[in-house]
């Protein structure tokens, strides 16, 4: 495996928790954050446009995505307006469709044509993958996020699929693919090996990151003596007179 510092895929931190964002924002691989309102609510932000505006003033110089709450297309219009004066490094979370199914590109095309980055957002399909880069047309960068994580839930290997996403958005070089969703610290390296743009992590996985390119030798010597130091703890026994 690649140490981090020769990855070439971006790497987002995903997360809902300042002081763990500031904390990451001090290190140089972190080039990048987004968040949504699922993270959010777990971590207990109660206002949505406090949290987003302290976020950007203390980062003003890395991007940050941040989503639309509206579930009607005009109403989402306007939100997205309004997010993206917050700041000149917001991209503007926008779903794939809204509760409905109903398709969300005429939308991230306007917003695309009036110069508002978009990261489109809860994309699982080739053809979602397909139907939103038609709406890419213009100068204007942009995010499509694809759910690798979520693929792989179903059982599906996600890696020919993403790798099929690449393809599909080399027609739109302004337009970047990420890898959202990851389960585990390999999927960073998979990623990188399929030159996708950019994967989000959770905290919980970057804690990680320092294992990459461990010695599997001496961490098999750690996890014998995890076992051995835990049983010795926990005072447990096992009577060998047979």
């Amino acid at each position: 495996m690649k140490q981090i510092e020769r990855l070439q895929v971006k790497i987002f931190a995903d997360g809902a928790d300042m002081e763990s964002i500031l904390d990451l924002y001090k290190k140089p691989y972190i080039k990048g954050f987004t968040t949504n309102p699922t993270l959010m609510r777990k971590a207990g932000i109660t206002n949505y446009e406090d949290f987003s505006r302290k976020l950007i003033a203390a980062i003003p110089d890395r991007p940050i995505a941040l989503e639309v709450l509206a579930d009607e297309f005009l109403e989402m219009e306007k939100q997205a307006h309004h997010i993206a004066s917050w700041g000149k490094n917001v991209y503007v979370k926008i779903p794939i469709t809204n509760t409905k199914g109903e398709s969300s590109r005429p939308l991230i095309t306007r917003l695309s044509n009036a110069g508002i980055r978009v990261n489109v957002t809860a994309v699982l399909t080739l053809n979602q993958v397909q139907h939103v880069a038609n709406a890419f047309k213009n100068d204007t960068s942009a995010i499509v996020s694809v759910f690798a994580g979520r693929i792989a839930d179903t059982g599906v290997d996600p890696i020919p699929f993403m790798s099929k996403a690449l393809e599909i958005l080399r027609t739109c070089p302004k337009v970047e693919l990420l890898w959202a969703s990851p389960r585990e610290l390999l999927n960073i390296v998979q990623a990188d090996q399929i030159g996708c743009h950019i994967i989000t992590i959770t905290s919980d996985i970057l804690k990680k990151l320092s294992l990459l390119e461990k010695d599997l030798d001496e961490y098999s010597l750690e996890t014998v003596a995890m076992f051995y130091n835990d049983a010795m703890a926990a005072g447990y026994s096992i009577d060998s007179d047979y």
